[in-house]
């Protein structure tokens, strides 16, 4: 039923201890469990899940020395999460790693109300209903908020920049998240007010995200824009691919597409994110409230651009596009 395909040879891959909790605590009864639930790959989410240990490493636990992780991922399948997530509770960890998004910590508010809950969100978990603030976020539920949902608008702005003869600019969201309409209404609204036309395609397969490179093209599309949803992170390679194969210019939620052959991004660091929530879950595992743990917001956004990428689509990056970062 659930998506632990491979957990042994993934978690081997990565250092941790492929052992489910009850062979766990028969070797080690004093050693902590805590769960991650993913709406993505494992694949997909080495770096994040490496930034995370990190985290946990600053406040002295370490995978499979005195601490243990049981891994759950929905692989895309979002309806899924719930269910991974009452799994989760029903093996008893202390606290859930919601890595998927908004979407996986909702999931994770679902099933309890008791064990804690540590998210990295895109858009204001106040008005998703998540905490009941910043400061003082009340409930189970805490971690680290990158707003990057309404950085939409500044990276439209940034590849009108770069592209100034583009009349038109398509937005690839996804239909199944959380903030897929409010991403939506920031794309169309900020086309607007550049004079430029929003096209708007929706996606929730790798099928569907070719349909849409190729809808967006016989649409004349001049450049794109993409969701920050994991959905889509997840599948990078692939949009950045298709992206190259039509010489469509992009401008990314994350530098990890950039990273990958993506023009340019504009948005936080995830790496930072997924430290910090591993910091708090250190902290949580040696004694912190989750209502003690305010929400932490980046303070750095950084604008970076592959060099190579803008070279292969013959562009000349104009003065006003002052990278933070140029990868060649």
């Amino acid at each position: 039923m659930y998506r632990v395909i491979q957990r042994r040879k993934f978690l081997a891959v990565l250092g941790g201890a492929a052992l489910w909790p009850s062979a766990v605590r028969a070797q080690a009864p004093n050693m902590p469990v805590i769960g991650w639930l993913s709406g993505v790959s494992p694949r997909a989410s080495d770096r994040f899940i490496t930034a995370f240990r990190d985290g946990l490493g600053e406040q002295g636990y370490v995978e499979g020395r005195n601490l243990w992780i049981l891994y759950r991922w929905a692989e895309g399948h979002y309806d899924e999460l719930e269910a991974l997530a009452k799994d989760l509770v029903q093996n008893k960890v202390l606290l859930i790693a919601a890595a998927g998004g908004v979407v996986a910590a909702r999931a994770a508010k679902k099933v309890t109300d008791q064990i804690p809950i540590l998210f990295v969100s895109g858009f204001d978990p106040v008005q998703l209903g998540l905490v009941e603030s910043l400061n003082k976020p009340g409930g189970n539920a805490t971690g680290v908020s990158v707003f990057t949902t309404e950085l939409t608008t500044k990276r439209i702005e940034l590849i009108h920049k770069v592209i100034p003869s583009a009349r038109s600019v398509a937005f690839f969201g996804n239909p199944g998240a959380s903030t897929a309409k409010i991403e939506r209404e920031e794309a169309l609204s900020a086309s607007e007010s550049l004079g430029l036309k929003a096209l708007l395609f929706d996606a929730t397969n790798d099928g569907e995200i070719e349909q849409a490179f190729s809808s967006a093209i016989q649409q004349q599309a001049g450049a794109f824009t993409v969701s920050a949803d994991p959905f889509f992170t997840s599948r990078r390679d692939q949009i950045v691919q298709l992206a190259a194969l039509h010489s469509l210019p992009g401008c990314y939620p994350w530098r990890e597409y950039v990273e990958v052959g993506g023009l340019l991004s504009y948005g936080p660091d995830l790496g930072w994110a997924f430290r910090q929530v591993g910091i708090y879950a250190g902290q949580i595992l040696k004694g912190a409230k989750v209502t003690e743990l305010p929400v932490q917001r980046p303070t750095t956004f950084k604008l970076v651009i592959n060099a190579k990428t803008a070279k292969s689509l013959s562009l000349d990056l104009p003065n006003a596009v002052l990278a933070d970062e140029v990868i060649e």
